[in-house]
């Protein structure tokens, strides 16, 4: 099976393609080698590695919901922005708690295709790139869009995840 055959990738081919995102779903790609890391990925697509869309799992709050930070591949997320962003403590999440919201590997977590929709937050630095790459649930798998578009897609709060400048909406 190829990677694009995966079920996780029809899934995210499926979620983005339902919310009218049809060139997202139609343009993933399938890279020769896994890219777990924005470097990695921004180095087999000939991009800035601004333009990544990190997709980083964290465990919110007392009850250990999960929350989507997207987050450009040019910085580290800042721990005390995501909590006051999300509104809760948060803490790290292992691989199996994020397989078991996601349905994803950690390296492949796209921003769609989960079993439930997940809280997130969509770093404001990806709105300097016209195409952000976002995994598509397999750590061989991409996909083109627009910081708009994540937003949009996931309902996401947008925010500076690296602390840098100010959190707001579009």
């Amino acid at each position: 099976m190829s990677s694009l055959e995966h079920p996780a990738v029809a899934k995210v081919a499926a979620a983005l393609a339902e919310a009218g995102q049809h060139g997202a779903a139609e343009g993933i790609r399938v890279l020769p080698a896994e890219v777990r890391t924005a470097v990695q990925a921004a180095e087999a697509l000939g991009v800035p590695v601004g333009a990544i869309a990190n997709s980083l799992i964290f465990r919110l709050g007392s009850d250990k919901t999960a929350l989507l930070a997207l987050t450009s591949g040019a910085h580290r997320a800042d721990p005390a922005t995501l909590a006051r962003l999300a509104g809760g403590e948060i803490g790290k999440a292992d691989a199996d708690f994020v397989r078991a919201h996601t349905g994803q590997p950690i390296g492949g977590v796209a921003p769609v295709g989960h079993p439930a929709p997940l809280r997130t937050l969509v770093d404001t630095a990806l709105r300097a790139h016209d195409v952000v790459w976002a995994a598509a649930g397999h750590p061989k798998a991409v996909f083109p869009t627009t910081f708009a578009d994540l937003v949009a897609l996931t309902g996401g709060t947008p925010g500076a995840l690296g602390g840098a400048e100010e959190d707001g909406p579009l």
